[in-house]
């Protein structure tokens, strides 16, 4: 894939973050909708920033699609999954970021998947497996030894 290929990728994933705060903010309240909202702002901030690097490369930005297939929260706490589903989604589309050419945009990508996962962590405590990494196995117990008898 060309830098501006993956550059599309992540604009497609910031459309989608957009469309998905714009309906976790219209449906909380209180300090959900303060951080919701922030991530609104941040998401718009960085779908901006792609386009004009996509254009700045000679590519044309692909555009947002009229809505997303996503489960409609009707609760806060299904409000924060799905926040925290879109950021691992942000995260995902970063991490093929870093494979481009360009130096810069390898850092550009780095940097936007720091914030997606703090965000992730900040509307649900969990840590998923990294993407393209397995899910960590259960810890496996200690081996029994057996006293020997004398």
């Amino acid at each position: 894939m060309s830098d501006v290929d993956l550059l599309r990728k992540a604009l497609s994933a910031e459309h989608a973050a957009v469309w998905a705060y714009g309906l976790v903010g219209a449906r909380t309240t209180g300090a959900l909708r303060a951080r919701a909202t922030a991530a609104f702002d941040a998401h718009r901030a960085r779908r901006d920033q792609l386009r004009t690097l996509i254009t700045q490369r000679g590519g044309k930005p692909s555009e947002a699609e009229p809505s997303y297939d996503v489960t409609i929260p009707t609760t806060p706490t299904q409000s924060a999954r799905l926040a925290a589903h879109v950021e691992n989604g942000i995260t995902a589309a970063y991490l093929e970021l870093v494979s481009a050419t360009d130096p810069s945009l390898r850092r550009y990508a780095a940097t936007a998947m720091q914030e997606s996962t703090t965000r992730s962590y900040t509307f649900h405590p969990t840590i998923p497996p990294f993407p393209g990494m397995p899910p960590t196995p259960p810890a496996t117990p200690p081996p029994t030894t057996h006293p020997t008898t004398s």
